[in-house]
């Protein structure tokens, strides 16, 4: 339960207070396209300077109306303010707080201000981050259920996937990943298996810890470029078929890439490189996702993305073949704010399908990263 202001509710405090009270030098009355407020600076500056400071810091104590809370946001904070895509901050600028679940003290301001003035203080607002080389939260792509993203990213991760053909089994885990400044990332991962052969048997299967590192992100471009490595221990069965019997070294690179109209596009391509390829065979995988992302009320409202995977893989091994998925899904917001999201597709074997199954694939998502999804500022993760 919020006990203080977010960072949005301020501004809409502020600029509310200032738009509908202070004559603006006779400007009043006009409707938001004849309002001469033509940069986001002259509209920070006109209503949000009181509250926020002219430097995004904060206004001094004394100058303030109220008592600053300890959340009152900071807007040079780079870690604070770049994670969060530029639609969240305009659905809440636009519609106010109850449009992410937050507190009606942010107004919309959908009548007073034009979609090309909210564009603009949102604009001004990201330039008091200073340290260009934090990546915008434009650029953290919907997470797709197979293809690992290059957004580095603080969430945590569940997924599931039930055999619905062939030998039963449900393979799940628990996906941690933490940021390190402004490119960087740890995960651990520990799943936990049950399978099914003459019997059933469960248990923990071969946990996971990781690293990935931003190497390129272009808001122009609209892209961006990480590397990852992993590593496998055999914590799992290989007798009950929980665990794979061998340490495995896993090294990927991720690509994501904004195209028109509300799509994307991310590719992984990596090597699985087992210390006992006697047990585990090394492998090549290349895995493909392009979505499109659905808002109502023009792209303000929640969203929904469906997502088409192409997988493919490959044992280096003499005589094997590549094997080809395709992975149908959609991501379905659950919290009002956007950072619980789940997903739920199928993975389906397009050739040696023998001895390849079809899966049900789910995946529960909470995210953490960025001030929406803790609730400093009003928006999500």
């Amino acid at each position: 339960m919020r006990a203080s202001l977010g960072s949005f509710e301020r501004i809409g405090l502020c600029v509310g207070i200032l738009l509908l009270a202070y004559p603006f030098s006779g400007l009043v009355g006009q409707t938001p396209s004849k309002l001469k407020l033509d940069t986001g600076k002259e509209i920070f500056e006109a209503g949000c300077v009181s509250c926020h400071g002219s430097d995004g810091r904060g206004q001094a104590p004394s100058l303030q109306a109220f008592e600053r809370p300890s959340t009152f946001p900071d807007f040079t904070d780079c870690p604070g303010s770049t994670p969060e895509p530029d639609a969240q901050w305009r659905a809440v600028i636009t519609n106010g707080g109850p449009a992410r679940a937050l507190s009606q003290i942010m107004p919309s301001f959908r009548d007073l201000l034009t979609r090309e003035q909210i564009n603009k203080v949102i604009g001004y607002l990201r330039g008091f981050c200073t340290e260009k080389q934090w990546p915008l939260g434009n650029l953290n792509l919907p997470r797709a259920l197979v293809t690992e993203k290059a957004f580095p990213e603080d969430e945590i991760v569940l997924t599931s996937t039930v055999n619905v053909q062939g030998s039963p089994g449900v393979s799940s885990a628990a996906i941690w990943e933490k940021r390190f400044g402004s490119g960087g990332q740890v995960e651990a991962v520990v799943p936990y298996n049950f399978v099914h052969d003459t019997s059933w048997a469960s248990g923990v299967g071969d946990m996971i810890l990781g690293y990935k590192q931003k190497l390129f992100f272009s808001s122009k471009s609209q892209s961006i470029i990480s590397v990852d490595g992993e590593i496998a221990a055999p914590t799992g069965d290989s007798v009950k078929g929980t665990g794979s019997g061998s340490t495995v070294f896993e090294l990927f690179g991720a690509y994501g890439q904004i195209l028109p109209k509300a799509t994307f596009l991310q590719f992984q391509s990596g090597v699985e490189l087992p210390a006992h390829p006697d047990k585990v065979p090394r492998a090549y995988y290349a895995r493909t996702a392009f979505g499109k992302t659905l808002a109502p009320d023009h792209g303000l409202g929640r969203t929904w993305t469906p997502i088409m995977e192409l997988i493919a893989d490959r044992d280096f091994v003499k005589g094997a073949s590549t094997n080809w998925s395709i992975v149908p899904q959609m991501q379905i917001p659950i919290s009002k704010r956007l950072h619980i999201l789940g997903s739920i597709g199928v993975s389906l074997p397009v050739n040696n399908t023998a001895d390849r199954q079809k899966t049900i694939n789910v995946l529960f998502v909470v995210g953490f990263c960025g001030r929406f999804a803790q609730g400093r500022m009003v928006g999500t993760s």
